[in-house]
């Protein structure tokens, strides 16, 4: 499990709605102010018309800049690279222990596939590529004693790791995270009509011309079809196995299974997921990427108002 970097090349916003914020009763009145920036590596965007747009972009940005000091792993100084190198942290930030609490109801609900404590996993592998060769099957396996959601204890606003040598990444799930604390932030301004995207997409009500924002999927080389969707107070996450790879063919994928230490089978193109909210469908999205059909299904049934779409 690890990042989605390159999951723009699966989805579009048509009819130049990618990333935007517009609110209807303004659109003829007040000229269109555009902001773009990053949210944790990911391109991040918001165009809106409201009489106070640049105190609405900045909330934004600041809300981005101080989410990223929890949840970065490139900067030294957040919290999460502090939990890291000290494996424990006395004081979390409410949305690291908010965040951590929806790892734990995904890990469970993904039967282990969903586990940010794969960071030390995913830099053998990153590691021994880098070297110019795979990581052996007892590498792995060593490991793999570094891996373990139930190994992350936490405890009355304190963090710690339960083994040594663990580690987190949240970069499967803090973007759709963000895009969400985001939504609630403009909805707490009265704004609607609104899409977010932070590397994942999450709508606040609908497009303001009406109906839902529409997003394109594409196929994959031409070989699978595009499928239109329309998104109206609900959120969309991609993963994509061959999204980011480790080796020079372009073979192993840098989704990682936390249970056998494996990469992502080239089962699916992509894994799409819509949610209420859009951590979740980061989360699942990742985790999916790890499953065939059956189980992908089995997951989809236990949670209320989620849609998977694979191929």
């Amino acid at each position: 499990m690890m990042s989605k970097i390159s999951r723009r090349r699966f989805m579009t916003i048509t009819a130049a709605a990618c990333g935007t914020a517009v609110f209807g009763r303004f659109a003829t009145a007040l000229p269109l102010t555009e902001w773009r920036g990053t949210a944790l590596g990911a391109s991040a965007s918001i165009r809106l018309r409201h009489p106070e747009s640049s105190r609405v972009v900045e909330a934004v940005r600041s809300e981005i800049e101080r989410l990223e000091n929890i949840f970065s792993l490139y900067r030294a100084d957040s919290q999460l690279s502090k939990l890291n190198q000290n494996r424990h942290l006395d004081h979390g930030a409410f949305e690291l222990l908010e965040l951590l609490g929806l790892c734990g109801s995904l890990n469970a609900a993904t039967g282990g596939r969903f586990d940010p404590s794969v960071q030390p996993l995913w830099m053998l592998y990153a590691e021994t590529y880098s070297a110019g060769s795979a990581p052996t099957r007892g590498q792995i396996d060593e490991t793999l004693r570094c891996v373990g959601w139930s190994h992350v204890v936490v405890d009355n606003g304190a963090v710690s790791f339960a083994r040594p040598g663990m580690a987190l990444t949240l970069n499967g799930i803090a973007q759709g995270f963000i895009a969400d604390k985001i939504v609630g932030l403009l909805h707490a301004e009265g704004l609607r009509d609104v899409l977010v995207e932070t590397g994942e997409f999450r709508a606040l009500g609908g497009h303001p011309d009406g109906g839902g924002w529409p997003v394109t999927l594409r196929g994959s080389a031409g070989n699978l079809a595009d499928r239109r969707l329309q998104l109206e107070d609900m959120a969309l996450a991609t993963s994509a196995v061959s999204g980011t790879v480790f080796d020079r063919e372009a073979l192993v994928g840098h989704i990682l299974d936390p249970v056998t230490g494996q990469p992502a089978p080239a089962r699916w193109s992509h894994v799409s997921v819509v949610a209420p909210s859009a951590a979740v469908a980061d989360g699942l999205s990742t985790a999916m990427c790890l499953m065939p059909a059956e189980e992908i299904e089995k997951v989809v049934a236990a949670f209320a108002n989620v849609r998977a779409i694979y191929a």
